[in-house]
């Protein structure tokens, strides 16, 4: 019976988690995944920006740009670092200098390890994701989203 329950929370945090649209930016988090103990592991957050769009990076050109942020809320699951792909640099219209930023698509990649005293089962970890999207005439609104990541403590 346990694992007919642990199945169904599964499905039903991944599919509620499954993907995150936000606009320009759609998030998709890695399917169910398994954890040992004071193992590290790293998850991985797909992101996909519609074209025409961009983020700054996490690492943005002038510090009144909004960087891309992702924070993890704390639990179970201890993180080590995260981890931005390379930015590229974007000449635009409305900036002297070229701007540190993400197209397209990349990844973000979560370190994490298990607590030593985590107890084996289902959880969830949450975080959220802080972005300002913009194209080559304008910005829009900056944006905090929810994601969430499902995993399993063996």
């Amino acid at each position: 019976m346990r694992s007919i329950n642990s199945l169904a929370l599964a499905l039903l945090a991944f599919s509620s988690a499954a993907m995150a649209q936000t606009g320009v930016l759609t998030v998709v988090p890695p399917a169910l995944f398994s954890v040992k103990r004071a193992e590290p592991l790293e998850a991985k957050l797909h992101m996909q920006l519609r074209q025409g769009y961009h983020v700054n990076s996490n690492t943005p050109s002038d510090e009144y740009m909004i960087p891309l942020k992702l924070t993890w809320d704390a639990g179970t699951l201890e993180v080590k670092e995260v981890v931005f792909p390379k930015p590229h640099l974007e000449k635009s219209e409305f900036a002297e200098k070229p701007l540190s930023v993400f197209t397209g698509e990349f990844d973000i990649i979560t370190k994490l390890a298990a607590k030593p005293n985590a107890a084996p089962g289902l959880g969830m970890l949450s975080g959220k994701l802080r972005y300002q999207a913009c194209n080559d005439k304008m910005c829009l609104p900056p944006k905090t989203v929810e994601v969430k990541l499902t995993y399993e403590i063996r």
